[in-house]
This record gives C-alpha cells, sequence and structure tokens, in this order.
C-alpha cells in the first residue's frame, strides 16, 4: 500500500504550473459540457426525431469536428494557441445559447456543425499549449493532466446535465454556455502574458537538417496509417457519446439522470486511476504496449454489453472503456508530439485530433443504423472485432514509429 501510495504521488511531481493551469482551464470547460452527451437523448424526446435521423445530425457534429480540428491547427501554426483557444471559448457561447431555437432536422445540423467547427478548433491549439508548456520527461503526464482534468469535468457535468435536462432540455445548452464563458475568462486571466502564448520561430525539429523544410504530416505516411487507426479506435470508443446512451435509454430503461451517473462514472475513474495508470505505464510498458492494451481493453468493455445480467454489467463495461482511455489516448498524443518538430506541431497535433473527429462523423452514422436496423447486440459483437484487429494494428505501427 505505501509503494502504492508513493507511485500515486510520485505521478503528480515534476509538472509545471501552466501545466495545472492549464488542466483548471479545461475542468472548468468541461464542467459546463452537457450538450454532447444528452444532444441524441435531446433529439429523440423532445424533439421526436428517429434514430436515423439523430445519426444525420450527430454526423454533422463529427464534420463540423472534422473541419475545427483542421483549421485550428493551421490557426495555430500562424496566430499562436492562446488566440485561437480564446476566440474559440468565446463564439462558442452565443452559438450554445442559439441552439434550442432550431427545432428541425436540417436546422439543428446545420446549427451544431457551426458550433462543433467553432468548439473543436480548441482542441489542436490546446495540445499545442500542453507540448509547449509542459517538460519533454513530463509530457504525457501533462496530455493526462489534462485529460484528467476533462474526465473530472465530464463526471461532473453529465450528472449535473442530467438534472438540468429533467427541468428543460434547454438548461443544458445555457449550462454549457455558461462553463464555455467562465473557461474564456479563467484561460485569458491566466495566459493572457504568459511567455510562451505565441508561436516560436522557426527551428529546426528533431531529425530535421538545418534548411530542411519540416515534413508535413500529410505527406507522412507511417503517421497517416496511425492516425488511419486511432480515427477507427475512436469511431468505436465515441458510441459513448451517441449510441450508448440511446442503448442505455432504450435497452435497460434508464431515465435522464441515471444516464447521467453512468456517464459521469466514467468520468470519475479516469480522475482517480488515470495519473496512477499513466505513471506505472511511463515506467514499465512502451508506447505500443499500452496503447495496444488500451484498445484490446475496449473491445472487452463492449463484449460485455449484451450479457443480459442487469446494471452491474453496464457498470463493468464502462469501467473496462474508462481504464482503456487511460491507457490509449496520452501516449497518442504524445506519439503525435514526438513525431513532429516545433514548427510542425499545430499540424500534427491537427491531424491527430483530426483523426479523432473525423470518427465522430462515422460514429453516430454507422451506429445508429446498424442499431436500428439489426440491433444492439450486433452493434456490440461488430465493435469488439473491429477493436481487436485495431490492437494489432496500433502495435505494429507505433513500433515502427
Amino acid at each position: 500500500m505505501k509503494e502504492l501510495l508513493k507511485l500515486y504521488i510520485d505521478s503528480y511531481r515534476g509538472l509545471s504550473r501552466p501545466a495545472w493551469l492549464l488542466a483548471l482551464v479545461m475542468l472548468v470547460n468541461r464542467t459546463g459540457a452537457m450538450v454532447l452527451p444528452f444532444l441524441g437523448i435531446y433529439m429523440t424526446q423532445a424533439l421526436h426525431f428517429s434514430i436515423s435521423e439523430v445519426g444525420v445530425v450527430l454526423a454533422c457534429f463529427g464534420l463540423g469536428a472534422v473541419t475545427g480540428s483542421w483549421l485550428g491547427g493551421w490557426l495555430t501554426d500562424r496566430f499562436g494557441n492562446f488566440w485561437v483557444q480564446t476566440i474559440s471559448l468565446l463564439a462558442s457561447v452565443p452559438l450554445f445559447m442559439a441552439a434550442p431555437l432550431f427545432t428541425s432536422v436540417k436546422g439543428l445540423a446545420a446549427v451544431i456543425y457551426i458550433l462543433s467547427v467553432v468548439t473543436e478548433s480548441f482542441r489542436p491549439a490546446n495540445s499545442v499549449s500542453v507540448a509547449r508548456y509542459a517538460r519533454p520527461e513530463n509530457i504525457t503526464r501533462a496530455f493526462s493532466l489534462n485529460r484528467m482534468a476533462i474526465n473530472l469535468g465530464f463526471s461532473i457535468g453529465p450528472a449535473l446535465g442530467g438534472f438540468l435536462a429533467s427541468i428543460s432540455y434547454h438548461w443544458i445548452f445555457y449550462g454549457n454556455a455558461l462553463g464555455a464563458f467562465i473557461a474564456s475568462l479563467v484561460f485569458i486571466a491566466f495566459f493572457a502574458k504568459r511567455k510562451g502564448n505565441t508561436r516560436p520561430k522557426p527551428t529546426a525539429g528533431k531529425g530535421d537538417k538545418p534548411s530542411s523544410r519540416p515534413l508535413s504530416p500529410y505527406r507522412d505516411w507511417t503517421f497517416l496509417l496511425f492516425s488511419l487507426f486511432c480515427c477507427i479506435y475512436a469511431i468505436c470508443f465515441f458510441q459513448l457519446l451517441s449510441t450508448l446512451p440511446l442503448f442505455y435509454q432504450q435497452g435497460h430503461a434508464l431515465n435522464e439522470k441515471q444516464v447521467g451517473i453512468i456517464l459521469g462514472f466514467s468520468g470519475f475513474v479516469v480522475v482517480v486511476f488515470e495519473m496512477l495508470l499513466v505513471h506505472i505505464a511511463e515506467r514499465r510498458l512502451s508506447y505500443a504496449s499500452s496503447i495496444f492494451i488500451g484498445t484490446a481493453l475496449c473491445a472487452v468493455s463492449f463484449a460485455l454489453l449484451p450479457i443480459p445480467t442487469g446494471y452491474w454489467i453496464l457498470y463493468a463495461s464502462i469501467f473496462l472503456l474508462s481504464i482503456s482511455e487511460i491507457l490509449a489516448m496520452p501516449f497518442m498524443a504524445s506519439v503525435a508530439v514526438q513525431r513532429a518538430s516545433k514548427q510542425t506541431q499545430g499540424a500534427y497535433m491537427g491531424l491527430n485530433a483530426l483523426a479523432f473527429s473525423a470518427a465522430h462523423v462515422f460514429s453516430p452514422f454507422l451506429g445508429t443504423r446498424i442499431a436500428d436496423h439489426y440491433g444492439f447486440n450486433v452493434l456490440w459483437w461488430g465493435t469488439a472485432a473491429v477493436l481487436m484487429c485495431v490492437a494489432w494494428g496500433l502495435y505494429l505501427v507505433v513500433r515502427k514509429l
């Protein structure tokens, strides 16, 4: 027990003050993130959309995320991560406030697309901030700290969102707007004058010749293959935000509060275990091994869902899904950072974010249609089989990287 406690304390040592401040901003922002976990339920219950129509709107969120990830990376390399993050947070506030006014499939799809472009442009800029403020030897743990803050917010946000949704679904949009506004104020207060907010002058990256042009991630074929596997992993994982809440409601008759508690439990697991497990994985596992184990656990989590044994199987599944996230995602981000030179960090992190954002297009679109035509059990077994193949693909590619 003492050794475990020592490991837990050591996992937080050496992290810079800016890394902690970035984590605080993410905590505030994600505590207000209530819309996406309940968007599918909102459309079926309040707007009476079919499951297929829900898939169309959620796919538009994914298309916006793809656009926003590319745009955020491009803008970050040109104007700096500070301005991209600030504008993204502030511009999202009126969009969240206006979203409940759109009640048709086309209207809601359009506003969700625009909202997604704005909010997802934040991700590559924020990743560059984490990479630049972290000490090189602690970069994976810095990403983990940031993700821990995201998940702590995610454990609070859905639970609070479930309570607000039981009063009125409009309140989840207003709550998200308030969270983004407070996060923008905190971010500006901490980072407006902090050194490192502007883009540094181009310098040769590791392995680059001083006079050579940095390799674009879109010409880095090994990294492109890695990003493809990350995208497929994310397509499966992001069932958490689309078909999984619908399965909880339709397959197990859970109400909004109960769905919020399960999703909140996922964030709680990540908050408790992420820094410790990442610290252990850094010491004992390679990037390839950690990502392989994380992806395989994701497969097991979905394979458990068809087992008809009551509510406890839902918590066992979400627990394994959370551990999968801990072991896979921070190391995927670290692979992107290590592969990039300083002047292409925005592009590489943008492509890494693009891989996950593209999953927001395909995950709800494919998931809702498979569930609608073949049932949820076919969806879960198929997802598990795909993830096992992806686990081996990622292991082989990361070893080459």
